[in-house]
């Protein structure tokens, strides 16, 4: 039994040796990518080039498309109407200067049902039919489609990949290590490991979405549009919530309030002797 215990032990000793070096191999690469976002100036760990980001989101974005009805037609009034409400955020804010000024493109989904944007990596844009026709005017699609924007220039996207491959890796190493299949100990490790991976995520994807907010804002204004349509926006993500509040520390996005607080005091900074009048809402969606 002595003899049976002893390799036992030096089972073990090996395969936590192996996980320890897996997670500082994940560790130490993750950090290895570093870059600084040349548009928000921030440093930001990337596991992929700005033309990876654009292969990725053009070769995903038919079968997100097609998920939720596909792509309204072109000579549509609303798929016009997003694509030029887009293009003008891109063309009068920084995100002409970024290096996916050339690849943004907005599409208007079928979808009726689903109140839902989405931006894939490079520039792909996305609002449902569902959302847009909960919107009342320009300056509301331009705060869904500018916040959209701010994702692909944050690069939100790419820094979620790169976070989701250290924490996929690291639960690898923490399975190996705790693999001693001897009262379900390493599957329990496992799954502890998997679900603080979770967390983190969930932590950085409130995070993205208030910069997001933020960019929004700012793009809006510098495109001309009132800014206060993103309060429209954040009353219509609200009234489709139906008053069912998830805990904040359990959703990827901040709750509305958060955000409706957070843009209020950009308003207040910015204009704090209120919104010129120079800054339009744009043609009615009703």
């Amino acid at each position: 039994m002595a003899e049976y215990s002893g390799g036992r032990r030096g089972g073990l000793n090996i395969r936590l040796l192996i996980g320890l070096g897996l997670a500082l191999f994940a560790i130490i690469s993750y950090f290895m990518k570093t870059e600084v976002n040349p548009v928000t100036g921030e440093k930001q760990r990337i596991g992929m080039s700005v033309e990876q980001e654009r292969a990725l989101g053009l070769q995903a974005a038919p079968e997100m498309a097609e998920k939720m009805g596909g792509v309204v037609e072109e000579n549509d009034p609303g798929a016009i109407l997003v694509r030029d409400v887009g293009q003008r955020i891109v063309a009068k804010s920084d995100a002409a200067s970024s290096k996916y000024a050339d690849n943004f493109n907005f599409h208007l989904l079928r979808d009726p049902e689903t109140i839902n944007a989405f931006a894939l990596p490079g520039g792909q844009i996305f609002i449902t039919r569902g959302l847009f026709d909960k919107l009342d005017d320009e300056s509301q699609l331009a705060g869904v489609l500018g916040h959209e924007t701010g994702h692909v220039i944050a690069r939100h996207s790419a820094e979620q990949m790169a976070k989701g491959q250290l924490g996929q890796m690291l639960v690898t190493a923490v399975a190996v290590g705790a693999s001693d299949d001897r009262g379900g100990r390493g599957q329990f490790a496992a799954m502890a490991a998997m679900m603080a991976n979770q967390m983190v995520q969930l932590h950085y994807g409130r995070d993205d979405e208030s910069q997001a907010d933020a960019l929004g804002f700012k793009y809006m204004v510098e495109s001309g549009y009132d800014p206060r349509g993103l309060l429209g926006v954040m009353r219509v993500l609200a009234e489709a919530s139906k008053g069912a509040k998830q805990p904040e520390m359990l959703s990827s996005h901040p709750l509305a309030q958060t955000r409706v607080d957070a843009i209020n005091k950009l308003l207040e900074q910015q204009f704090p002797n209120g919104v010129p009048d120079s800054l339009t809402k744009g043609r009615s969606l009703r």
